[in-house]
């Protein structure tokens, strides 16, 4: 055997748990990349379309997220924080699949009585399935995150990133149709589910010797009705944080048409795109915060926390310099020059995104310490804030008003996350050693 052949058996069939900071690499490695590869193709549907073609993606995106959010229940989470293992993977699996089956007949149901124009239609329906084969996805990653294997997750992000953006291209410049674009993108994620996620799950599962070992779907009605209650606050809580994200969009959509909502869609982008480092941190967190709050460490939770919270904030502040230093020039070169008129809207959305990383950090901490039902009140109070903001500013103020309202919902959920975690801390009776 070479030796070139001999780390990467050892890689293959290695099993054992990485350190946080491995985690925190591969996890952000494979966060990068799929970032990256998303802000790409909002790129190559600028450059190769107009601003409506970016509309049209970005209201598929905007259509399915929050119903697939809602169907996932954040199951990743649950595996991850399931340290006592309650449930087997195939209980998981078996829940995901029933979920994705009712989410893929109400995004049938919204396009058919929305109206939207047939290409539209069939855009948001390609981007439901793309979305459907990523959750499948998904719940493999839970059982890699329970394991602390986040270099097998950040593999299967980068291929599946790379491929989709490949193919998204291709459709795009082969038949200038977002709808063969998107199921390029949607075919892409099937592959790379098929050739390589659903192998590294079996191979986890087997070399772990987990108790009832089976990667298949288990449809036992009433481990499955527990396992929804427990989850069924989380997948609110998503689907109330994804409105959160998508409400402004579907009033500039309603105000601005196809072409703002792509203007808005490629500048916004920006802003999710910059909370890559925020999320791969709290993703590689989570099992650790999780037994540091379980075992009653308060010293190592807290400390965790404050690190967490300052790297998230920090990381923020650079792409606001550069949107104020180099703003107009980035947009010119990364989309079209028609782009660069609404540098002061990219100001406003790094400004934004402060707070937002802010309480995208107290979430994932929230999520660790298993506080799943009072996300719902939390992020109800959250999306209606974001709600009214909408309603009230968007008409006058446009796209500076969508950003006013981004805003004002992280405003209401760091402020509600601060408390919450306060009150988690004194209840805990943690020690003091």
């Amino acid at each position: 055997m070479s030796n070139t052949q001999l780390p990467l058996r050892c890689w293959l069939s290695r099993v054992g748990p990485l350190s946080l900071r491995a985690n925190f690499s591969w996890t952000l490695a494979g966060n990068i990349v799929y970032a990256g590869c998303n802000w790409a193709m909002l790129v190559v549907l600028a450059k190769l379309g107009t601003p409506e073609t970016v509309g049209q993606f970005a209201l598929g995106l905007a259509v399915t997220a929050p119903v697939i959010m809602f169907a996932n229940l954040q199951l990743r989470v649950v595996q991850a924080t399931d340290t006592n293992h309650e449930y087997n993977f195939a209980d998981y699996f078996g829940l995901r699949l029933v979920m994705l089956i009712l989410a893929l007949l109400f995004t049938l149901g919204i396009v058919l009585v929305s109206g939207y124009q047939p290409e539209t239609t069939l855009v948001i329906l390609a981007i439901s399935l793309g979305k459907a084969i990523d959750s499948i996805s998904d719940v493999i990653y839970g059982l890699l995150q329970q394991h602390e294997q986040m270099d097998r997750m950040a593999v299967s992000m980068i291929l599946k990133s790379i491929f989709s953006l490949i193919a998204l291209t291709l459709g795009q410049y082969l038949t200038r149709s977002v709808f063969w674009a998107s199921m390029g993108w949607s075919l892409a994620s099937a592959i790379v589910l098929v050739i390589y996620d659903i192998p590294s799950g079996m191979l986890v599962l087997r070399l772990s010797r987990a108790p009832n070992y089976r990667f298949k779907p288990q449809f036992d009605p009433s481990v499955l009705w527990r396992l929804t209650w427990l989850a069924l606050p989380l997948g609110l809580t998503m689907m109330l944080s994804s409105l959160n994200t998508n409400i402004p969009r579907y009033f500039v959509e309603h105000y601005s048409g196809e072409r703002g909502l792509g203007i808005f869609a490629a500048l916004a982008y920006l802003l999710a795109a910059q909370t890559v480092i925020v999320n791969a941190l709290g993703q590689a967190v989570i099992p650790r915060l999780a037994n540091y709050f379980f075992l009653k460490e308060k010293k190592a939770f807290i400390s965790l926390l404050a690190k967490i919270v300052f790297l998230a904030v920090a990381f923020s502040l650079i792409p606001l310099g550069v949107a104020i230093l180099f703003g107009q020039q980035v947009l010119s070169l990364l989309y079209q020059p028609e782009y660069a008129a609404y540098n002061d809207i990219l100001v406003w959305l790094m400004m934004a995104a402060i707070i937002v990383n802010f309480g995208s950090m107290l979430n994932y901490t929230l999520i660790a310490i298993r506080l799943f039902s009072i996300q719902v009140l939390l992020f109800v109070a959250v999306s209606l804030s974001t709600l009214l903001t909408s309603l009230l500013l968007i008409p006058m103020l446009g796209l500076k008003g969508a950003v006013v309202a981004y805003v004002a919902g992280a405003l209401v959920q760091v402020s509600g996350s601060m408390v919450i975690i306060w009150r988690a801390i004194q209840k805990a009776h943690f020690y003091e050693a």
